[in-house]
Parts: structure tokens; C-alpha cells; sequence
């Protein structure tokens, strides 16, 4: 099965200078694909003195992250993600699926939300041989794609324990696609009809589950669809922009967009799409 996968991810935002290293990407495996969202491998050289803040507006899982500088299970983080990249590096990072972040973690997600854990801490996996096992394929050659699919092999390997996913783990996960994929879903009270939850029910299935509210994931999805949309080759009308994802109006998009990243949509368009360090 050749997995590998290059393509503009709506929620990586790049650098202030539009910089970004190749990032390999592979699907999961479909009989991990409950598990596993997707695996990225980014590998980088940068000159001496050179620093590249890599900013992505994170979706609503935990990542595992292998990598040269450290071994995590990084929750799910409410605010902008920076990953301050300089010097020569690897790291193989996992955006595991909604629903595998409390039994993995064997906690509440909300107990690591804009937080981690050493990975070798888990005790529901054999960590320390995932660790050993990436780390022994990616560090000689972190661009080869033979190494790239053996490490990801590795993880699968490594979670396939995991599935399959319980009952609140299946739900959530069903609850999350519907938010991202269905723009009519623009308040709480709908998502919670959509699934039969009261809304306290459905808070607190997602503080536990998913470690974030359901405004939450409501937010983050009209802010990976304006960041789509702010990088297409035709600047969008952002008024226009604003009532498609169903903001009141041009005013409360902006807020949005600005407590998030700190900056303004018009701010963001005035970056440089692409370019080296």
C-alpha cells in the first residue's frame, strides 16, 4: 500500500516568511484509520543562525511526536501551535484520531490540554520500543522513503493494540467529522440534536474525550476553512468569507482569526506564500 501523501494542510500556516520543510505525509493503514488520522515527517537543514517558527492551527486530538529532540504525547492545544525549528532536525509526528486520546493516555484528554507527557511515561503501549524503533529508522536518513515507511510502520505496529475504539471513543470521533465536514453546524445546541446528547452530555463527553469544548470545535473548523481560504491565488472578499462560515459578521471573523494567531486576516494575506528562510 504506498501511503505517502504531499499536499497543502489547511491548518499548517507556515512561518511569517512562508518557509515550511518538505512534509511527507502518509494515511493510515485502513484497519488503523479509527486510530490514526495521519502521519507528517518533516525533516530540515537550516544555515547557522537561522530560526523557522512553524505556526498550525491544531485540530481536536492529541499528537504523538518521535522526534530528534524529544519523545511526546502532546494534547490537544487551544490556541495557536508554534514548533521553533533551527539546526538539523527530524521528527515523526502522528495527529491521532479524537476518539484514541483518553485510552491511550489512560486519562481525561483535558488533564494534558495545552500540555504533554513523555511518551515513555504511557504504560497502554510498548513505548520505549516505539521510541527505539522510529528513532533507528529516521535518524541515518530522515528523507529516505523506505525510512519514512518503516517508521510508520512501527506506529502502527505500536497502537494497533489499541483498536479497536470503544463506544464514547467511536462517537467522538463520529462527532468531530460532522463538525468539520458539515458548515451548517454553527452552534452547540445543533450538534448536540445531531447526536441525540443533551448539551451537558455532549460537554462533558468532549472535556474528557477530547479535552475541549463543542464551541471549540465549532470555532477551529471556520478558521481552518478561512486559512484555506486566505491562501487561495485570488485574495477572498473576507465579508463574503464571513457569512459562508457563518459569522454574524466581517467584524467577529477577524476577532476570531486575531485572539488565535495574532494577527488579522488582512495582516496574514500580506505574508509571503512561499519563500527559503
Amino acid at each position: 500500500m504506498d501511503r505517502r501523501r504531499s499536499w497543502n494542510e489547511r491548518a499548517h500556516l507556515r512561518d511569517a516568511a512562508g518557509f515550511t520543510p518538505p512534509v511527507p505525509r502518509q494515511v493510515s493503514s485502513p484497519a488503523l484509520a479509527e486510530a490514526i488520522r495521519w502521519c507528517w515527517l518533516p525533516a530540515w537543514d537550516l544555515p547557522p543562525g537561522v530560526v523557522s517558527d512553524q505556526r498550525s492551527l491544531p485540530y481536536p486530538c492529541c499528537l504523538l511526536v518521535i522526534s530528534s529532540d524529544y519523545d511526546r504525547l502532546i494534547g490537544p492545544t487551544t490556541g495557536l501551535s508554534v514548533k521553533r525549528l533551527e539546526g538539523r532536525g527530524w521528527a515523526c509526528g502522528v495527529v491521532l484520531t479524537p476518539g484514541l486520546g483518553q485510552p491511550l493516555l489512560a486519562a481525561d484528554v483535558s488533564t494534558i490540554t495545552d500540555s504533554y507527557v513523555d511518551l515513555a511515561h504511557l504504560r497502554t503501549i510498548d513505548a520505549a520500543g516505539l521510541i527505539a524503533a522510529v528513532h533507528d529508522r529516521m535518524e541515518p536518513d530522515p528523507t529516505n522513503p523506505d525510512a519514512i515507511d518503516a517508521a510508520v510502520d512501527a506506529v502502527e505496529s505500536a497502537l494497533a493494540r489499541m483498536v479497536p475504539l470503544d463506544g464514547h471513543g467511536r462517537l467522538v470521533n463520529r462527532i468531530v467529522d460532522c463538525v468539520e465536514t458539515d458548515r451548517t453546524i454553527s452552534r452547540v445546541d445543533q450538534l448536540a440534536r445531531r447526536f441525540d446528547l443533551s448539551e451537558r452530555h455532549l460537554q462533558r463527553l468532549c472535556a474528557r474525550r477530547i479535552g475541549l469544548s463543542p464551541k471549540w470545535l465549532i470555532q477551529r473548523r471556520r478558521l481552518h476553512e478561512l486559512a484555506e481560504a486566505l491562501r487561495s491565488p485570488i485574495p477572498p472578499d473576507l465579508a463574503t468569507v464571513a457569512a459562508e462560515l457563518g459569522y454574524a459578521d466581517q467584524a467577529h471573523l477577524t476577532r476570531d482569526f486575531r485572539s488565535v494567531t495574532g494577527l488579522t486576516p488582512t495582516a496574514f494575506l500580506r505574508e509571503p506564500r512561499s519563500g527559503e528562510p
